[in-house]
C-alpha cells in the first residue's frame, strides 16, 4: 500500500467518523419529549461532536496530504470546490453554530421544572436551520469527492 492508498483509507474512515455523527445530531434532541430527555440528548450530542471535530480535522489533513503528494489536484475543479466548500463548513462551527448554541445551552443549564420552553423551540429552529445548511454542505462535498465532475 502506498502512502497515498493510505492517507485514502484514513480520508474515507474520517469521512464515517467526522461527517456521518453531524447528519444525527439534530434528530438526536428533537424527540426529547421533557427538559430531563432534552440534557440528555445533548449531552449525547456533545459526545458526538467529539468524532465530528476529531474526524473534520483528519479530513482536513489527509486532503491536505493527498494534495501535496499529488499536487495536480489543485487544478482539479472537484478538489479545489470541495476543499473551499469543507472550510466554509468548518467555519460555521464557530461563527454561526456556536453563537446559536450558547443561549440553548444556557436554557439547559438554569431552567427549572420538567417542561420544555417555549423560548428553546426558537432557539432550536435557528440553530437547526443552519445546521441543515452544513449538512447540505458536505452532502455537496461528499458528492464531489465520489463523482470528481470537474
Amino acid at each position: 500500500m502506498t502512502l497515498y492508498s493510505f492517507l485514502v483509507l484514513i480520508h474515507t474512515f474520517s469521512a464515517v467518523i467526522g461527517i456521518g455523527p453531524g447528519f444525527v445530531m439534530i434528530y438526536i434532541v428533537s424527540n426529547a419529549r421533557n427538559m430531563s430527555e432534552l440534557r440528555y440528548a445533548y449531552l449525547i450530542r456533545m459526545r458526538l461532536h467529539i468524532f465530528v471535530m476529531v474526524g473534520g480535522s483528519l479530513l482536513l489533513i489527509t486532503g491536505l496530504l493527498m494534495g501535496a503528494l499529488n499536487p495536480i489536484l489543485f487544478q482539479a475543479g472537484w478538489y479545489v470546490t470541495s476543499l473551499i466548500l469543507f472550510l466554509i463548513a468548518l467555519a460555521l462551527g464557530p461563527t454561526v453554530l456556536s453563537p446559536r448554541f450558547k443561549p440553548i445551552k444556557a436554557l439547559l443549564e438554569s431552567h427549572t421544572g420538567d417542561e420544555i420552553p417555549e423560548t428553546y423551540y426558537e432557539l432550536g429552529k435557528k440553530l437547526f436551520f443552519f445546521e441543515r445548511i452544513e449538512n447540505a454542505i458536505l452532502l455537496i462535498v461528499i458528492a464531489l469527492m465520489i463523482t470528481k465532475p470537474f
